[in-house]
């Protein structure tokens, strides 16, 4: 019975770590993600797209972007013009195609 009690006992113990770990993690997190300046890679993750493309795109100035030194850097709120821009609604003229 007692072995019982410590197996428990010791299966909680690692839970309560894994719990600490993981609060702490979050607690490092808790920025403003809205001051947060995201690199090419992170933003191409983000946005489904290479870092080549995020890339070359701000070289290009076809999106907006900062730079910190001389790095690149995308805010949220860059990231959001880049999917709103990207938006295309449907032009009203167009001929309703047949769902496939």
């Amino acid at each position: 019975m007692i072995s019982m009690q410590e197996g428990a006992m010791t299966g909680l113990l690692g839970l309560v770590e894994r719990l600490v770990v993981a609060i702490e993690g979050l607690a490092a997190n808790q920025g403003d993600p809205e001051l947060r300046a995201f690199t090419p890679a992170e933003v191409a993750e983000r946005l489904g797209k290479t870092e080549n493309w995020v890339t070359e795109a701000i070289q290009a100035d076809q999106i907006p972007h900062t730079r910190i030194g001389k790095s690149p850097r995308m805010t949220a709120a860059h990231i959001r013009w880049v999917l709103q821009d990207g938006e295309r609604l449907p032009n009203k003229y167009s001929k309703l195609r047949p769902a496939a």
